[in-house]
């Protein structure tokens, strides 16, 4: 099973999107946990889970930079949300850009 941690300002505004994530996992077939916390959790969930990917939600992808340092000594890849995939709630494709991250 692979975990998929999405990050945004207040963790609401990514659910619908995880919904659209797991539906995606589950039609091909993928164990997946995927889950959306506000930025500010981040380090303590990060602290009592494995997590193999984050993504950022566009509203909080000007902290790349700083959740990067954090999360290479964790060798976690982060990488931010495509703007349209999230616009559009694309679900698969952002499924597709986070295990593109894992491999």
């Amino acid at each position: 099973m692979k975990t998929i941690m999405l990050v945004c300002a207040a963790g609401m505004s990514t659910s619908l999107l995880v919904t659209k994530m797991k539906k995606a996992a589950e039609s091909k077939g993928v164990n997946a946990d995927i889950f959306a916390i506000p930025a500010s959790e981040m380090s303590s969930v990060l602290e009592h889970k494995n997590v193999d990917a984050v993504l950022l939600g566009p509203q909080v992808m000007y902290m790349k930079k700083q959740l990067e340092a954090e999360l290479s000594i964790k060798n976690i890849p982060i990488e931010a949300i495509n703007v349209q995939d999230y616009g559009m709630m694309n679900g698969e494709k952002v499924l597709d850009q986070a295990f593109a991250l894992i491999k």
